[in-house]
């Protein structure tokens, strides 16, 4: 009879294991990556909206009429941005007019079939839609770049060019606030790439959830500690409609290298993405390594921290047939950095070792 009863305890302790950690009623789907929780699918849409919410209003990261471009790509990330975003803004009434900003980055094979996803999700969600393309902006497309250059830093361009496009589209629908699916995963590997170039200026200010409010288009991150798993679990489960094709050029950037790692120390420490935020938020900085000024390039307008900025530099090479040898230029001039910078270690190491010996002797 006892032998019955611990059978039938044991029964229903399994039963009540598989039931979703929060409702406990329904069975669980998914173990969410950044707690463990074991949860069901209601459940999962309720705290992964929530959390974003709360993400949005305790940081301030939109008032009421502001106009709000969301960068769209057609990927996974800009496609639940645009979800949530249409979704928050009717649930809690925050007031926004949403526009969709994609920017053709001139890849074929890659972009324009991501394109044909962005102007489906413009009819699902009825959002204004502006598509910027380099070669009107710029007269270049990546594809020409990447002739011109081959494949060894064009990601560079890229990212320069579509930040100052995503600016132009955005000032072209008259917003007055970006925001850009870029998610914990991603903010996590763009410390430790800062950290493993030594680029203290961006280390700054890579985990800010608001950057450029010193000027008139301040960008805002809404899935700052957001996990990428539960962006494509949540897309999953809604049936979205998103690109999955990585862009052609990708496997050669530098953040590649970055994003492994962080998989290996993911696989050994589960909350490691959101533990590399908090302690990047919590960084002291010494006060000669403060952020550059501000100020507007003299050749375009738009906000940098030089006299001319970065695109027009690298347009200027472009166009006068200079960008690979400047390239080359760069990439030996980072190599002499970083053997000087080992040279000195070593020196260091030498002359902790000599000071060693001596007070070994002294003594």
């Amino acid at each position: 009879m006892e032998n019955s009863n611990n059978n039938n305890s044991n029964t229903t302790t399994k039963k009540k294991s598989k039931l979703c950690e929060i409702c406990n009623v329904s069975r669980p789907v998914l173990k969410r990556p950044k707690t463990g929780e074991m949860i069901c699918k209601e459940c999962f849409y309720t705290v992964f909206e929530d959390e974003i919410h709360h993400t949005i209003v305790s940081n301030n990261l939109f008032k009421r009429g502001d106009r709000v471009a969301i960068g769209a790509s057609g990927g996974k990330d800009s496609t639940v941005l645009a979800e949530i975003m249409t979704l928050l803004n009717k649930k809690y009434d925050y007031g926004l007019d949403l526009f969709l900003l994609s920017i053709d980055e001139g890849i074929t094979g890659y972009r324009d079939d991501s394109l044909e996803t962005v102007k489906r999700n413009q009819e699902q969600y009825q959002i204004p839609l502006k598509i910027l393309s380099y070669k009107e902006l710029y007269n270049w497309t990546m594809d020409d770049i990447v002739k011109e250059i081959g494949l060894k830093g064009n990601c560079t361009f890229c990212g320069v060019f579509r930040r100052q496009a995503l600016d132009r589209g955005a000032v072209m629908l008259k917003a007055n606030k970006i925001v850009t699916g870029h998610n914990a995963d991603d903010i996590a590997e763009t410390v430790l790439m800062n950290l493993l170039r030594g680029d203290i200026p961006r280390l700054q200010r890579c985990v800010n959830i608001i950057t450029g409010s010193e000027g008139a288009l301040p960008r805002s991150k809404p899935f700052k500690y957001t996990y990428q798993k539960e962006i494509v679990m949540y897309a999953y489960f809604k049936k979205l409609d998103y690109f999955s094709t990585e862009c052609i050029y990708a496997p050669n950037a530098y953040r590649g290298h970055a994003r492994d790692f962080l998989k290996d120390l993911e696989a050994v420490r589960p909350s490691i993405i959101i533990d590399i935020i908090h302690s990047a938020e919590n960084f002291h900085f010494r006060e000669e390594n403060k952020m550059p000024v501000q100020r507007n390039c003299i050749q375009c307008g738009y906000i940098c921290s030089n006299d001319i900025c970065m695109a027009c530099d690298l347009l200027k090479n472009l166009n006068s047939g200079l960008a690979k040898v400047k390239l080359s230029i760069n990439l030996k001039r980072g190599k002499d950095s970083n053997n000087n910078s080992n040279n000195n270690n070593n020196n260091d190491i030498n002359t902790l070792k000599l000071e060693s010996t001596t007070t070994t002797v002294t003594n």
